[in-house]
């Protein structure tokens, strides 16, 4: 095992929680267009608080399965080609949701308000779900051979594992979605997020650390039980600082929560980066699913030149839309007239 292969062990898990904080805040803001907003213009201040960086978002999930790709070919080809189904239901679920912010408004009719709406929250649901799913079978382990080939079937990915995963992650994106809002808007629906997320925050998390549990249980190194004791802490004084008021306390924190769970999962697995439950011989690791060292070598110079850019690019987005978004900040939809636009 070589120290190239370590490093983009980690970046990948640096990737994959890049993407959990930052998706799992607009996946969450995506399930509660139905579930939270009681108006259009509710809805609207929703979809404003996410409109300016939901795409951008989306592009640490095509990093991390790039990283993998490049760095782990191994690991990718029997990942993708065991878990075919849910990637592609994951794909066709962010296709949706991603067709429903931009054609939401093209529309004037409830109806067709509607239609979209529901398949926001539908396709993010499903979405956070599906990535939730393969990233604790990820974790827990798939029926591979001595190749890395799937034996158990299209459907080996279905059990109670993926469940846990999926329903933990999508928890997550509600919570963190709700803190979100509460962070990110004003009046109503500011209140409203809030409040259930300081009433319900225990029960959003508790598939996710059932499963970093899971995972210690089955593969973690001793030490790796104080980093879930770290997590639990993070998650404590997120949910605290929220019911004493500080929705950017809990926002900080609920972060600080995931770190620490991505270190423990990442940590628990290695030096594996895909189990096999058949033989732990056949599992899938960082020595003999790796590209070369020249491959690495190249990759990380690339990375340590246009991350910083990325990084840079993204503080700078969110602190150019830092401020709140309220119902009187949206404008009254408007239609225009046929004539106009044969005209145009």
């Amino acid at each position: 095992m070589e120290i190239l292969q370590i490093i983009w062990f980690i970046l990948i898990a640096v990737l994959w929680l890049g993407y959990l904080f930052l998706e799992g805040f607009d996946l969450g803001v995506g399930v509660l267009m139905k579930a939270l907003a009681k108006n259009e213009k509710e809805r609207r201040v929703l979809l404003n608080s996410i409109g300016p960086v939901w795409d951008g978002n989306e592009v640490w999930l095509l990093t991390a399965g790039g990283a993998t790709f490049a760095a782990f070919p191994l690991w990718y080809a029997s990942l993708f080609s065991a878990l075919y189904l849910p990637l592609t239901l994951a794909l066709v679920a962010l296709i949706l949701r991603a067709v429903s912010i931009e054609y939401r408004g093209k529309g004037h009719s409830d109806q067709w308000r509607n239609f979209w709406t529901w398949a926001m929250a539908g396709g993010s649901a499903v979405a956070a779900f599906c990535v939730g799913a393969m990233l604790a079978l990820t974790t827990t382990g798939l029926p591979l051979n001595e190749n890395g080939d799937n034996i158990g079937g299209p459907f080996a990915w279905v059990n109670v594992y993926a469940i846990i995963g999926g329903l933990g992650v999508l928890g997550f994106s509600i919570l963190h979605g709700l803190l979100f809002v509460s962070l990110k808007t004003d009046g109503d629906i500011r209140h409203r997020a809030h409040a259930l997320a300081a009433k319900w925050g225990p029960v959003f998390l508790l598939p996710i650390v059932v499963w970093v549990v899971i995972v210690q249980v089955m593969h973690g190194p001793v030490w790796g039980w104080a980093v879930i004791a770290l997590a639990a802490v993070f998650a404590a004084i997120s949910w605290v600082r929220l019911r004493a008021g500080s929705e950017k306390g809990g926002f900080i924190f609920q972060g600080l929560f995931l770190v620490a769970g991505v270190v423990s999962v990442f940590a628990s697995i290695f030096p594996n980066v895909l189990p096999s439950t058949i033989n732990p011989e056949f599992s899938l690791t960082l020595a003999n699913a790796s590209s070369s060292n020249y491959t690495l070598g190249v990759m990380l110079w690339v990375t340590v030149i246009f991350v910083p850019i990325v990084l840079a690019y993204t503080v700078f987005s969110y602190t150019l839309w830092a401020k709140r978004l309220h119902v009187e900040h949206i404008p009254e939809a408007h239609q225009i007239p046929v004539a106009a636009r044969i005209k145009a």
